[in-house]
């Protein structure tokens, strides 16, 4: 994982526990050393997602097996708003973004534990799309798209069956 931007050691904690746990790997914490700047869109005022994964990509180590940019900055591809993540299917890294998942940017009162859960969710979705799963149909699924944080929301943070099976078969390649 490489951080760009201070999180909480208790939130990098239960984020190495969800990986452990739902992709069978150990995390490593690496601090970022892009300069962020360089991906910013000062017409849309955010900053450029595929150009962000594109660097992250370039950075990941030979010995990792993903990686996953985590920052706070606001996140979009051309063809949408904003995003909260994005991925490579079947590719070696993913970013996530914490901006978005704020309660107080749509009004509500600053929620940390709702906050934690959906960047979580996010996280593991998006490895999930690393580890070549694509988006599920099922409701509760954490591989159903989220185009807004109520979507994310609804979700577990857990596979459905039919992913879970589909992601084991594909983590089985790595164990061997």
């Amino acid at each position: 994982m490489v951080s760009c931007g201070h999180f909480e050691k208790s939130v990098i904690d239960k984020i190495s526990h969800d990986l452990l746990l739902f992709f069978g790997f150990p995390l490593a914490v690496k601090e970022c050393s892009l300069d962020l700047g360089s991906f910013y869109n000062p017409t849309r005022r955010q900053y450029d997602a595929n150009m962000i994964l594109k660097a992250i990509s370039e950075l990941t180590s030979p010995d990792a097996i993903k990686t996953i940019g985590l920052m706070r900055v606001d996140i979009y591809i051309p063809i949408l708003t904003y995003i909260f993540g994005q991925s490579i299917l079947n590719g070696s890294a993913g970013i996530v973004s914490l901006y978005r998942l704020r309660n107080e940017l749509y009004g509500l009162e600053q929620d940390n534990n709702l906050l934690t859960e959906r960047f979580r969710k996010v996280i593991v979705h998006e490895l999930g799309h690393a580890f070549g799963l694509i988006h599920c149909h099922n409701p509760s699924c954490i591989m159903r798209s989220s185009t807004y944080v109520e979507d994310l929301d609804q979700k577990n943070l857990d596979f459905c069956f039919k992913c879970k099976t589909e992601l084991d078969r594909r983590l089985s390649a790595y164990r061997t």
